[in-house]
């Protein structure tokens, strides 16, 4: 029953006995309680679909593709699902020294395919290889070596660094100087790297370095800036003046995913949904809802009581 103050019956009711006064006012705490209850509770679900979806491990890999193969044409690079050869992605009219951005994909076998740059699909492809993509690492397919003797190359990417460190390595990408050295400052980076060649990373303090590649009679000079956390590639290339460096910076810093990351159907993902804030809304609104009913019952049960008095 609803107590009204313009009802002058239930005044008369609560005037001749304690029953209605100790009934109204606890029915309506309790009520109260249990709207604050509500809320809390729904809150809390929310809070917790939040967390549980975000701690979710990610089924998910990074892959990058580069032409680094000097006397070879521009070619088209393919990407195969194993499961589905329907399902790829297609890097068109890539020239030597491009390194494409990261393509983010569900871990799993993938085909990696290259023709020549405007090759029907259907035609064989030059050269293929099968790459592995595992949850949470990153790679660089890479078509290394000469023309007459290309191939497909996969290479671990780093995603995480020393505290307070920056990751460097090398690729010895250039047909002019069969071995390069690469110094930053006084710190040897690679020595006598011979061509398609790839360093370990190396672990260095950030800062702004001079680099400094030599091979044979060709030369090259320049600055990179090494921050904390970041991880860098330097890929050494031919130039129309000799040699020339690129700094990929593969990571933007410790722990997170690889610079450029971008999303492919490639029998990839994008990243899940947020988690649907209707839950969290409908207990907030349901536990307001019944702790305002409740408020508003306790007030006129107090009123009553006054008026009874």
């Amino acid at each position: 029953m609803t107590l009204r103050p313009n009802a002058p019956r239930q005044w008369r009711l609560h005037r001749h006995g304690s029953a209605g006064k100790g009934a109204s006012r606890p029915g309506a705490r309790l009520t109260v309680l249990l709207g604050v209850a509500t809320l809390c509770l729904g809150t809390f679900a929310g809070t917790m679909a939040t967390a549980s979806a975000s701690s979710m491990p990610s089924e998910t890999g990074w892959v990058r593709c580069a032409h680094l193969s000097p006397n070879t044409a521009p070619v088209d690079i393919y990407l195969y699902s194993f499961g589905d050869p329907k399902a790829m992605d297609v890097l068109r009219h890539v020239p030597y020294g491009e390194v494409g951005m990261y393509m983010k994909m569900a871990a799993g076998e993938y085909t990696a395919a290259i023709r020549k740059a405007g090759a029907p699909a259907s035609t064989p492809p030059v050269l293929s290889a099968t790459l592995r993509v595992r949850a949470g690492r990153a790679y660089t397919v890479a078509a290394m070596g000469p023309a007459n003797g290309v191939r497909l190359q996969a290479l671990d990417d780093r995603m995480t660094t020393p505290h307070g460190k920056s990751l460097v390595r090398v690729i010895q990408a250039s047909l002019k100087a069969h071995d390069v050295t690469v110094r930053a400052g006084s710190a040897t980076l690679a020595s006598n790297l011979t061509f398609s060649s790839v360093t370990p990373y190396g672990a260095d303090r950030p800062g702004h370095w001079m680099l400094h590649a030599v091979g044979g009679s060709e030369t090259w000079s320049g600055r990179v800036k090494l921050t904390a956390g970041s991880i860098h590639t330097l890929v050494v290339l031919d130039s129309p003046g000799g040699l020339k460096v690129t700094d990929l910076m593969d990571a933007a810093g410790s722990a997170m995913m690889p610079h450029g990351g971008v999303d492919t159907g490639l029998g990839g993902t994008v990243p899940g949904p947020a988690p649907s804030p209707l839950p969290w809304l409908a207990g907030l609104a349901g536990g307001l809802l019944v702790a305002a009913s409740a408020a508003i019952r306790l007030r006129r049960s107090r009123a009553v009581a006054r008026h009874a008095r």
